[in-house]
């Protein structure tokens, strides 16, 4: 059992440590096999050597990051804990902004990964984000579509999706083929409503500057001057996704989004998406990047959700 004493300078301890030492019981529950005493500006630990060296690494970063922007919450301490220090560094180094949304929103990426995204859009046409819900794959996505498009880098946005879902037919539901629609393709509406206005929003779709579609409207297009989103991939068939990525033209970007454990396609049927990803990672300009529950930026319970499935995987 080795001791170590950090101290803790030049910041306030308070926000170190949390209210009630919310903070220090965050990094207790990750760190079990230490012990950690936090006294005035003084923190004490107890454990392996080995062990000890990651924990002062992460406490490094953290004090780091309270010097930096002068405030600190678990959710930052949870993102520091999961990331290498290369990433994390890239990272809070990075004062990248993708777009300004409505109201004067600063759209940012908020994880590692997420800035890996707009760090491969630079460099490749086609990109394919895997990873759980509420990673930001298709807000980020949306955001790189939306900049591109007002940096006149393309003339258009195509936003699609399969329109399944687990025990329906589109037959069976109420309304016209809009109507029928409009459910799946809420979420590319929802990103859009952040990141423009609405009469230009409504503007652009009219003029078809912004088209949102069900993967099937794309047969037998070309899309080149565009921006291209494909999104819930995992619901593709093979002959979905090959027609949709051989629709890709001149100038145009494709990113591909998608959650292999959130497949709704009948027993038996291959996703695309994960066929797609088999076969096509050897081929330059094509990139792949994984996100993980631990770019998770919805309520901090969907990280301990998605953890909680993978047991039963």
């Amino acid at each position: 059992m080795t001791e170590r004493l950090l101290e803790i300078n030049g910041i306030d301890p308070v926000v170190f440590s949390g209210v009630k030492n919310e903070h220090i019981d965050f990094l207790k529950q990750h760190f079990p096999k230490i012990k950690i005493v936090f006294r005035g500006n003084q923190l004490k630990v107890f454990g392996e050597s080995e062990i000890l060296d990651e924990f002062e690494q992460k406490v490094d970063l953290i004090l780091q990051h309270i010097q930096k922007f002068d405030r600190l919450d678990k959710e930052t301490i949870e993102q520091i804990l999961m990331s290498n220090q290369r990433e994390y560094h890239d990272f809070v180094n990075s004062n990248e902004v993708i777009v300004h949304g409505v109201g004067g929103r600063l759209i940012k990426p908020q994880t590692p990964n997420q800035r890996k995204i707009v760090v491969s859009a630079r460099k490749n046409d086609m990109i394919f984000l895997v990873g759980p819900a509420g990673t930001g794959k298709t807000f980020v996505s949306v955001a790189l579509a939306v900049r591109a498009l007002k940096n006149k880098e393309v003339k258009r946005i195509i936003l699609t999706r399969p329109a399944v879902e687990a025990g329906e037919n589109l037959g069976f539901l109420p309304g016209d083929l809009k109507e029928k629609l409009d459910p799946y393709l809420q979420p590319l509406y929802d990103a859009l409503r952040a990141m423009i206005p609405y009469e230009r929003l409504e503007s652009h779709i009219e003029k078809g500057i912004i088209q949102i579609a069900p993967l099937a409207f794309m047969r037998g297009r070309t899309l080149d001057n565009a921006f291209v989103i494909l999104d819930e991939a995992q619901n593709t068939t093979h002959n979905q996704m090959k027609m949709f990525l051989t629709r890709m033209g001149k100038n145009a970007k494709f990113i591909i989004t998608g959650d292999p454990g959130q497949i709704d396609l009948p027993r038996k049927q291959v996703s695309g998406l994960k066929e797609a990803l088999g076969i096509l990672k050897p081929i330059k300009g094509i990139d792949i990047i994984h996100l993980s529950e631990r770019d998770v930026v919805r309520h901090r319970l969907v990280k301990k959700i998605i953890a909680a499935y993978k047991t039963l995987d």
